[in-house]
């Protein structure tokens, strides 16, 4: 059995680890508060989007033209990889990094080349020790992303595919559920594929100057929408699966310190029992 000494020492370094997990906790669970609020925000405005996207599409007909909606010949698939730049999380980015590495395997198998994007220091890492080159990465994101953040992610995918850099880009991340449920998924995103038209409830829209030219706005911002609504999920995704990894560090924590006052009070009553002992032995020597 170990001495009172050192169990008081192990009970102190776990109570300590249990006041940085309970504070990470409480961090994390306010960086989830606003960033669901973003999400919860940003799900009916990207609906909206793609319901106007598809009824310009119906009203422009055969003559929809434009780069982002592009098919050609696939040579190389770029992979926008959405994770976090710190781990703690559970096994948030495992399991993304276990969705991305699937999904480049299978196209890799397929005879196309990859391209990797690492928005997080977690899966430029992951693909790197792969041996795999990241083209780019974006390491700098927000806890609780803005446009701007998205504006440069969304810039360079499209630049890579107008370029012919990418002739298919597909974004992996992980869709918000709940604090405890993040499902990882992959979405193309380029070339766009527009939505069919629902046209059920009667209305008949009027576009000004025409459905082509406010279809060549609409596309450039309905790419920008799904790379910002990848991004909130995925950073709301985050914060509740650290909030939750760090809930059960609490947890055991407190559950470990519990046990540890249970050894430390054996420990001690064995102690006193022993020095009484000795001095029963003690006297009874000098008795006799």
């Amino acid at each position: 059995m170990a001495s009172g000494k050192e169990i008081k020492r192990r009970i102190r370094s776990v109570q300590s680890t249990g006041k940085i997990t309970k504070a990470m906790k409480l961090v994390s669970a306010s960086k989830l508060r606003r960033a669901q609020g973003s999400v919860v925000s940003a799900r009916p405005y990207k609906d909206k989007l793609k319901e106007v996207l598809s009824r310009l599409v119906a009203s422009a007909g055969a003559s929809v033209s434009d780069p982002l909606l592009e098919v050609r010949e696939v040579k190389r698939v770029g992979y926008v990889v959405f994770a976090s730049n710190k781990g703690l999380a559970g096994g948030y980015n495992a399991n993304i990094m276990k969705e991305a590495l699937a999904q480049v395997k299978a196209t890799v198998e397929q005879g196309y080349e990859v391209g990797i994007v690492a928005v997080g220091k977690k899966p430029r890492d992951f693909f790197q020790k792969r041996g795999y080159t990241i083209d780019e990465e974006f390491l700098a994101v927000n806890d609780i992303p803005s446009a701007a953040d998205a504006d440069a992610i969304t810039k360079m995918i499209k630049t890579a595919y107008v370029t012919g850099k990418y002739d298919e880009v597909r974004i992996v991340y992980a869709e918000f559920r709940s604090a405890m449920s993040q499902i990882p998924k992959t979405v193309k995103v380029l070339p766009i594929e527009t939505p069919e038209s629902e046209t059920a409830d009667g209305l008949d829209y009027i576009f000004e100057p025409s459905p082509d030219i406010v279809l060549s706005q609409i596309l450039p911002l309905y790419l920008a929408n799904q790379v910002f609504s990848a991004l909130t999920e995925a950073k709301a995704g985050e914060h509740g699966a650290r909030m939750t990894a760090m809930s059960a560090a609490s947890d055991n924590a407190a559950a470990l310190v519990a046990r540890l006052d249970l050894e430390y009070n054996r420990a001690r009553q064995a102690a006193i029992t022993n020095e009484i002992t000795e001095i029963c032995a003690g006297a009874n020597a000098l008795n006799g």
